[in-house]
């Protein structure tokens, strides 16, 4: 049966621990068994470590109809609110459960994100085709305004990190856009929410790349160190433009052709030195700085 989860509901597993601490009999009874809850241990944490984004393509009718099918699904749904100040969100698997929504996906050396992520669809067009370039619907500010508190709320109680708050073209670039360009991943960090460069920093490393930018080898490793799987072949291949579009997407969705250039790489360097400065140590001592392979 679909759920449904608003804001300021407390998970299942929060209301079963207030509970106990609530001095509650601790003792479960079961089909042939009894479970005493009286003594948990501390040595845990929880398995979850991706949230991973999504937008549908579809409607929230039919939204709602193929992720309670028995093909895919996800562990929230957001539909477009229909009157202001509405917070309703559907959850459809429990966060304990996997859901089947990110398919062969790949980060941060990690395979089969599905074991290890909460998949959150979001209700929204995507792309459409216009007369001379590529449309892409809009998130309105009322759905956004939920999915910071839902996201808020889960990263929170998982310990998710910044980084690891993504697209499904992030983990699946060769195969997926979602959520597309038109999204306000910005918007999220300014809510403390996700990943996004500092302006100074990215200012640094623009100068610094205008007379000396990374050669294509060295882009590559600094995608692979930020997460991506990407071999550092030296060529401009389809597995490159297909991840640099999802970076672009992502972090600079004024241009996502899936082109190495100075922006593009001022970005990632300072997402490096932001989140992982020995990642980007590591990079820098290893490749010295070449011409852009074009």
């Amino acid at each position: 049966m679909t759920k449904h989860w608003r804001l300021g509901a407390l998970p299942l597993s929060a209301l079963v621990l207030s509970a106990l601490l609530a001095g509650c009999a601790p003792l479960e009874s079961r089909d042939g068994y009894r479970v005493d809850h009286g003594h948990p241990s501390s040595a845990h944490d929880s398995r979850v470590r991706q949230l991973i984004l999504h937008y549908t393509h579809e409607d929230e009718a039919t939204s709602l109809s193929i992720l309670t099918g028995p093909r895919v699904s996800s562990h929230y749904l957001l539909p477009v609110p229909a009157r202001q100040g509405e917070h309703r969100v559907y959850q459809l698997v429990d966060e304990s459960r996997r859901a089947w929504h990110a398919g062969a996906s790949h980060w941060r050396g990690q395979s089969g994100l599905n074991a290890t992520s909460i998949g959150i669809e979001i209700v929204n067009a995507g792309p459409e085709r216009g007369a001379d370039q590529r449309r892409w619907a809009p998130y309105p500010d009322a759905q956004i305004d939920t999915l910071i508190a839902l996201l808020r709320d889960i990263a929170a109680r998982h310990d998710i990190a910044p980084d690891d708050i993504l697209g499904h073209a992030d983990v699946a670039p060769e195969r997926k856009v979602d959520p597309g360009p038109a999204f306000p991943w910005k918007r999220l960090h300014e809510a403390g929410i996700g990943a996004w460069p500092d302006a100074d920093e990215v200012a640094h490393y623009r100068r610094r790349f205008a007379t000396r930018p990374p050669d294509l080898t060295t882009f590559q490793q600094a995608l692979a160190e930020w997460g991506y799987t990407l071999p550092p072949s030296g060529r401009l291949d389809e597995r490159t433009r297909a991840v640099l579009r999802a970076f672009q997407m992502h972090f600079r969705p004024a241009d996502y052709r899936g082109r190495p250039d100075i922006e593009s790489a001022a970005r990632l360097w300072a997402l490096l030195a932001k989140y992982h400065p020995e990642a980007l140590a590591r990079l820098e001592s290893q490749t010295p700085a070449a011409e852009l392979s074009r």
